[in-house]
């Protein structure tokens, strides 16, 4: 798919600038300048690019924007990614009715007051991690003894699969994940987590457990194709998303010390303050792929049936309409309006859980280890710029 016009100036993605929690500033300047322009993605072809706050959630409100995939001009930011388009497809990829009619098999599981009610045992898990992250030590990785193991371990008891096996789905999940994963290598890691999800639902159809992909099974409305499709979805995007937030929401309240203060005076600010952190923050940090199926106006520029667009969801949240001095972190600020999640029907299912584990993790480490602060300098952090969910690798820290 081309764009017709004018050779676009931009290219996705597009690098970061000096900070590493902002939005690419060659993004930010388009949002002020030409919200809804064109940029080059990896294989040169070109798609419209989408960057303030209203337009964004325009186009993810719209129908006639297509999740799916295999849709004519859906732009691919990774020949990885794109390989991945001709395979059985997650409910994500997937329009109504299809999506709405799978999405609601999920609805249940993740409602507010079922993870509500998980409060307790994810308050638990989180003080038994940081009970053996701290015994007889003064310095950990942060990524490692507790961002990721603490959501592996919740999404393994939701979905009902064991967590011995969170190496195998995690080491795959950071091939799909990479940039720079081949073709070859991504085809591999996907075909060896639906194998393994694929025994699983067979196993639980003999064998049933109250995980969800037991259940799932257990209605008799999917194949175990179908149920390691959605099952893949949910570890994948249950573990990698809360960890990479996890660690980064704690390496940005230390670098803004006051933040951290005020937390610790007043931890009723925590709920907002993981809404402000999903806003600042924006791990989804490449933006949300579409593709138009009609001709469409977005902020004053016709989109063409059969082009390209990413939503930008990192400049959406810094956008000075709806969030004043948005590049600045305010854990007191209203942040409810961010796009964090995506919006419309596609908007993210596992929230709620997320929310939750991210409240608990950020409440308790700064309650327990009033004074963290990292055991390595700052510049000397490696972030994931090569990932499609952005966070650290590792976050080393002493108290």
């Amino acid at each position: 798919m081309t764009v017709t016009g004018h050779t676009p100036l931009l290219t996705a993605p597009a690098s970061r600038g000096g900070c590493p929690f902002a939005p690419p500033p060659a993004y930010e300047e388009a949002r002020e300048e030409a919200p809804v322009t064109r940029v080059t993605l990896w294989d040169g072809s070109q798609c419209w690019l989408i960057t303030r706050h209203e337009d964004v959630r325009a186009v993810l409100g719209d129908a006639r924007f297509s999740a799916d995939a295999t849709r004519p001009g859906f732009p691919f930011l990774t020949p990885g990614r794109k390989k991945l388009a001709g395979g059985r497809a997650s409910f994500i990829r997937m329009d109504d009715p299809e999506h709405a009619r799978l999405r609601r098999m999920l609805t249940a599981d993740f409602m507010v007051k079922r993870i509500e009610a998980m409060r307790p045992e994810i308050q638990r898990l989180t003080d038994d991690l940081l009970d053996r992250m701290t015994a007889s030590r003064s310095a950990a990785d942060l990524v490692t003894e507790f961002a990721l193991p603490l959501p592996s371990l919740v999404i393994c008891r939701l979905l009902g699969v064991p967590y011995e096996d969170h190496d195998y789905f995690q080491e795959r999940s950071r091939v799909l994940l990479h940039d720079g994963s081949t073709e070859a290598e991504v085809v591999a890691a996907a075909d060896e987590l639906v194998g393994y999800l694929t025994d699983l639902a067979k196993a639980r159809e003999h064998a049933p457990d109250d995980g969800i992909i037991s259940r799932l099974m257990a209605r008799g409305e999917l194949g175990v194709s179908e149920a390691a499709a959605m099952g893949r979805l949910l570890l994948i995007a249950g573990h990698e998303t809360t960890a990479n937030m996890t660690a980064l929401s704690v390496l940005a309240l230390l670098r803004e010390p006051d933040q951290w203060t005020r937390l610790q005076e007043d931890p009723s600010l925590v709920k907002g303050a993981v809404e402000e952190l999903l806003r600042y923050l924006s791990i989804v940090h490449n933006g949300v792929a579409r593709a138009a199926t009609e001709d469409v106006t977005v902020g004053g520029r016709t989109i063409r049936a059969g082009e390209g667009v990413l939503c930008a969801l990192n400049t959406a949240n810094r956008d000075a309409a709806v969030f004043p001095s948005g590049a600045d972190l305010d854990v007191a600020r209203d942040a409810r309006r961010h796009v964090a999640f995506g919006f419309g029907v596609h908007q993210c299912l596992g929230q709620p859980l997320a929310r939750v584990e991210l409240q608990i993790a950020l409440e308790t480490i700064i309650r327990r280890l009033p004074d963290l602060g990292l055991d390595v300098p700052f510049e000397d952090i490696r972030f994931r710029d090569d990932m499609a969910v952005y966070g650290v690798y590792a976050l080393p820290v002493a108290w």
